[in-house]
């Protein structure tokens, strides 16, 4: 990806620091953040400075990679158990992305052989992540006719993984052919990264767009205005059921009843084997301050969180829904479209 004329991955390592673009302040600023530790890394994994299925894995992955660093100096007993303690930080940040459990699982089986082959592991995964959104992108392109007008869901596009993304992978393939395409784009409340992260990439990439509220997805499929929709996943179980952002099962039941193709791209690597079906997925459930506050730019240009509902009310926020399979058109992956 590029930003402001230079090439940026959503988050890499160099040296013992992982570095990230710091999403919480987008679009109203870029900037980038140091993760020292893998503590730190946590934090950042948990707070959504970086997020996205990919951009979780790889970021876990990076983070196994600074604990074994941070161990090194350890005796063997002491580092293993510097591991171990590592990896149930590392995985209790996000519970519902299966990426982050891959690549913590990776890395760390390196890790107990030595730092350096925990390193190049998850330098590993960053780049098999890159790869296959890019694959990802060429195979759903062959989807997208001239002048399709395409919805999808949350951000499901570089900035959630390490380059290219997955649900707008096709798109921005599309748009460099000259297809022609327009994108609604989900507000995706309640932490609204379509309108804030989706639509300043399509913004970045040229690519004609809309954003739209959330409940305004159905009245466009009933007007004609909406071709396909394609979403991302942050973990597919093994029959198929797909758990995304929530709201996500919303605009599948809706693409059922209206006969508009749903798709969901994701790279093999969010495909649980382990998980029977979207029953057994266990779903996120965030602070109610996402629900009840927001944050922008007052009319001093500074960034400030403002409470948006009712004073003393309370919220239930959980952060992703379950897709039965039997409402997914398909799947596109790395390794082509599978239906």
């Amino acid at each position: 990806m590029k930003v402001k004329n230079q090439n940026y991955q959503t988050v890499w390592m160099q040296a013992s620091s992982v570095f990230m673009i710091e999403q919480n302040l987008l679009p109203f600023e870029f900037k980038i953040f140091e993760s020292i530790n893998y503590l730190q890394t946590c934090q950042a994994i948990k707070t959504m400075i970086v997020r996205g299925a990919g951009a979780i894995g790889a970021t876990a992955g990076f983070a196994m990679a600074q604990a074994s660093i941070e161990a090194s100096n350890l005796s063997k007993e002491k580092y293993i158990l510097f591991l171990n303690k590592a990896l149930k930080n590392i995985e209790a940040t996000r519970p519902t992305a299966q990426n982050l459990f891959m690549a913590t699982s990776r890395v760390y089986k390196k890790a107990l052989i030595s730092r350096e082959l925990a390193i190049l592991e998850a330098q590993k995964i960053a780049d098999e992540d890159a790869m296959a959104c890019k694959k990802i992108g060429e195979f759903g392109n062959k989807l997208i006719k001239p002048n399709y007008k395409i919805a999808t869901h949350c951000n499901a596009g570089w900035l959630a993984f390490i380059d290219y993304g997955s649900a707008l992978s096709p798109v921005y393939e599309a748009n460099k052919q000259g297809k022609n395409i327009f994108v609604w784009v989900d507000e995706t409340r309640p932490r609204s990264q379509g309108a804030r992260l989706t639509a300043w990439e399509l913004k970045n990439e040229n690519v004609a767009h809309k954003i739209i509220a959330d409940n305004a997805t159905a009245h466009l499929m009933s007007q004609g205005q909406i071709d396909m929709i394609i979403t991302g996943a942050d973990r597919i179980a093994a029959n198929g059921d797909t758990a995304n952002k929530i709201g996500t099962l919303e605009k599948a039941i809706a693409a059922k009843y209206y006969g508009i193709p749903f798709y969901v791209a994701a790279p093999t690597s969010t495909f649980d084997k382990n998980t029977a079906t979207g029953k057994d997925i266990k779903i996120e459930e965030r602070s109610q301050d996402e629900v009840l506050y927001q944050t922008g730019l007052n009319k001093n240009n500074k960034l400030e969180k403002i409470l948006v509902a009712s004073p003393n009310s309370e919220a239930f926020n959980p952060a992703f829904d379950v897709t039965p399979v039997e409402l997914i058109t398909g799947f596109i992956t790395e390794e082509g479209i599978s239906r």
